[in-house]
């Protein structure tokens, strides 16, 4: 009897242990890891398509960007935009007419975006230092810190960039000659310091500053919003209405 028992136990441990080829293949199946290699390519696709879109391109032209990219252009223009490079190594009219067209769209999308936060940070200013300068030149008190495009008919618009050599001998030569203007940087960043850095290298003596006879100012999107062609330097004045490069 006991040995029944035993046999009974014995075979009822066995029944529970086995475990059939099927069922093994499928556990295995089932639990299979991700490999990491198709996981980074999905990762890798999702991103390429999200640069694409970002830029109002097709995936087989973003992939066409990072080709061009990899040739002389991109030694040249190591920095250049998906647009512009697309549309310089654009393969026919047509290919140069819509890469032109969206990188217009996409310029006016960025100036509104720009302005309106200016307007933002201009409101904060004054409600936070209402009485504290934007841009100080060591021994000028006052400065301008204008919204919009300039304003003033009878005054000079001055459009500089940081780096640039022909920019500072422009200025020079305008506060030489007594003009009154505004100056403008472009890609200031809203900081203070890269303007009064740019000024004191440029020698604009504080004194103008101090009478505003000459201003600093930063860009914020405001050359882009005149729509004018042509690098920096740029000397505008509005005439007409109209702003026009003098």
């Amino acid at each position: 009897m006991n040995r029944m028992i035993i046999s009974l136990a014995l075979a009822t441990n066995l029944a529970v242990g086995v475990i059939s080829p099927v069922s093994a293949q499928n556990t295995r199946t089932s639990t299979s890891p991700v490999v990491p290699g198709q996981e980074q390519a999905t990762t890798a696709n999702n991103s390429e398509e999200q640069n694409a879109r970002d830029w109002g391109l097709r995936l087989e032209e973003w992939t066409r960007y990072r080709e061009v990219m990899r040739g002389p252009l991109g030694i040249f223009s190591p920095n250049l935009d998906p647009l512009t490079a697309l549309g310089i190594e654009a393969r026919s009219d047509e290919e140069r007419r819509r890469y032109a067209e969206l990188q217009v769209q996409v310029e006016a999308r960025r100036v509104e975006k720009t302005l309106a936060y200016q307007r933002a940070y201009d409101a904060a200013w004054q409600r936070l230092h209402p009485g504290m300068q934007r841009v100080n030149l060591p021994g000028a008190n006052q400065t301008s810190s204008a919204t919009g495009v300039p304003g003033d008919a009878n005054r000079l618009a001055v459009f500089i960039k940081d780096g640039c050599a022909p920019c500072g001998q422009l200025v020079q030569q305008l506060q030489t000659s007594g003009a009154e203007f505004d100056l403008y940087m472009v890609g200031s960043r809203q900081d203070d310091a890269r303007i009064r850095d740019w000024a004191k290298r440029a020698r604009i003596d504080p004194a103008r500053v101090r009478s505003s006879s000459i201003t600093l100012n930063h860009d914020a999107g405001r050359w882009l919003s005149l729509g004018l062609q042509g690098d920096l330097p740029a000397v505008v004045r509005q005439i007409g209405g109209e702003w026009q490069r003098q």
